[in-house]
């Protein structure tokens, strides 16, 4: 075993494994934007290839493609980040003891029991400012660090741009260097990957963005304060598996039932309802078609992609797993099964 080891290390290969290591060092701190940027390359390919069939130019109907998908992303972010900064922003200068008093002795005419209202009140206010301030500071920290965020940005818009123009070129490379016993499971292995891909843009993201356009309409006609932050946040929870929409519409039920709002209590409630139930039948219609993954796999993906990759990883944390999976199945099939 190690006369094998000894003579595949060979002074090129020696070279080669060096200069990888090093060049892995320098882009590390850039990895997330780069595999971000292949993921995204993948859903503006074919948007390209629509467009250029018109312009009959690739790199201008790539840098179109980008601008109609990554561009809305980018604003939806900040959107988000304006919207929360603002609310919490008004939470914190705010005095909300009143209101949360109110509520209370609201709630505590209905129960059998008493409670000391002013002792609740005072810790339900102390934590939501400290949550608040502490949501507060993140998105200072955030805002001051936009160097850092322009600098992502392009090199996130640059790998999508050239991963979109030359993706068939770099996969190419790649198969090069697959011994040729191992072609087959290399070629089976990139269809199960794009398999995940649409598996996850259809029947995840693009129900995701269903349901919250359906939520986002639906809180503005009821009449709640930031409609379409609750249906943008709505969707983003919907990307969540055992998530979904149910804790903002649960929420604003029991907000209406403390302020006394029962009529629309109820209808938000049976709103919230419909858009749990329409997913049932929006999700599987999507992703039937593609890659079976299994809702803990996606779960693990979504709650812990943000802490290695922060807020891209709730994009790139499933697709891996995701990916991940599928790979040791195909190896599972190809190899172990067959030599069985």
């Amino acid at each position: 075993m190690g006369k094998n080891i000894k003579e595949h290390l060979t002074p090129p290969v020696l070279i080669i494994i060096f200069l990888l290591a090093v060049s892995l060092m320098f882009i590390f701190p850039v990895l997330n934007m780069i595999v971000l940027g292949a993921i995204l390359a993948y859903g503006v390919r074919p948007v390209a290839l629509k467009i250029q069939s018109k312009l009959k130019y690739s790199s201008i109907s790539i840098l179109l493609a980008i601008f109609v998908i990554l561009v809305p992303i980018i604003i939806l972010v900040a959107y988000i980040a304006i919207e929360l900064s603002g609310m919490l922003s008004g939470v914190v200068a705010s005095n909300s003891y009143s209101d949360i008093n109110s509520a209370l002795a609201s709630v505590s005419s209905y129960l059998p029991w008493k409670f000391d209202i002013a002792s609740i009140s005072a810790t339900i206010s102390s934590s939501i400012h400290e949550v608040s301030s502490y949501v507060l500071n993140y998105l200072v920290k955030f805002l001051s660090s936009l160097m850092n965020i322009f600098l992502d940005l392009f090199i996130l818009i640059c790998s999508v741009f050239y991963f979109a123009r030359d993706g068939d070129k770099c996969l190419e490379f790649v198969r090069s260097f697959v011994p040729s016993d191992s072609i087959g499971f290399f070629d089976s292995t990139v269809e199960s990957v794009k398999d995940v891909l649409r598996s996850i843009f259809y029947g995840h993201f693009l129900t995701s963005v269903i349901i919250g356009i359906f939520a986002a309409v639906g809180y503005s006609l009821l009449g709640y304060p930031y409609g379409i932050f609750l249906g943008v946040i709505t969707g983003i929870l919907q990307l969540i598996p055992v998530f979904g929409p149910w804790p903002i519409y649960w929420i604003l039920f029991f907000l209406d039932i403390m302020s006394g709002n029962y009529p629309r209590a109820v209808v938000v409630l049976l709103f919230g309802f419909f858009l749990s139930t329409i997913d049932m039948y929006i999700r599987p219609a999507l992703s039937s078609h593609y890659a079976d993954i299994h809702p803990l796999i996606l779960l693990i993906g979504f709650l812990s992609g943000p802490l290695v990759y922060g807020i891209v990883g709730f994009i790139v944390g499933p697709l891996i797993l995701g990916i991940t999976y599928v790979v040791l199945d195909n190896f599972r099939r190809e190899y172990l099964l067959e030599d069985s």
